[in-house]
């Protein structure tokens, strides 16, 4: 009953009250970031979501666009501006993927969304992550984040989807507010976000 009834509501409820009163300081974000990034302040992006659908996620932006001599986007750490840094560290860059849960694309928790150009690298096993929405966090954020590598990633998605019930939930929940207030696992232990999936694995 919770994975096909209780979850959506939940999700229904609880985004759309957030929305509510994170409204002012969603706009004050965007206000500051549009000053900050001298336009855009948003980063919008393809991804795909339940049954491998495709929907547009977007976040505050917290990077720059600055590109080399050859006009290549310089690497993520490069380009994350000291705003940009601080807004991450407090997931404030997550607070737009609030609407997408209202519409329906995602969900509290799940398995993140990752690229769509990962699609074709995953194995039938790595693939049972589009099973259900994909989260603004999930058992993977909670058990490592950008700092677990793509096989214990992956493993903690599915494991997520065949255990997916109302307590898990409340866990995750519950362990995503520590992880915030503590500032864990926003960095690899090589790149300033998470370096890309290769289907190497």
């Amino acid at each position: 009953m919770y994975r096909k009834v209780g979850k959506r509501l939940i999700d229904v409820i609880i985004s759309a009250m957030a929305i509510l009163m994170l409204l002012p300081i969603l706009l004050v974000l965007v206000i500051v970031l549009a000053v900050a990034n001298r336009g855009n302040p948003f980063f919008v992006q393809v991804r795909p979501g339940r049954n491998e659908r495709t929907f547009t996620l977007v976040k505050l932006k917290t990077m720059n666009d600055r590109r080399d001599a050859n006009g290549i986007l310089l690497s993520d750490a490069d380009r994350l501006t000291p705003l940009g840094r601080l807004i991450r560290k407090t997931s404030l860059d997550e607070l737009p993927q609030l609407w997408s849960v209202l519409k329906g694309d995602m969900s509290l928790i799940g398995p993140r969304p990752l690229l769509v150009e990962y699609l074709p690298l995953y194995n039938d096993q790595q693939r049972r992550r589009h099973a259900v929405r994909p989260g603004i966090t999930g058992w993977a954020q909670v058990n490592g984040r950008n700092t677990v590598s793509w096989k214990k990633k992956f493993e903690y998605d599915v494991w997520y989807v065949d255990n997916l019930s109302f307590d898990l939930d409340c866990k995750i929940m519950m362990l995503t507010i520590q992880k915030v207030l503590k500032s864990e696992g926003i960095s690899s232990v090589s790149s300033a976000t998470m370096e890309k999936f290769t289907g190497t694995i």
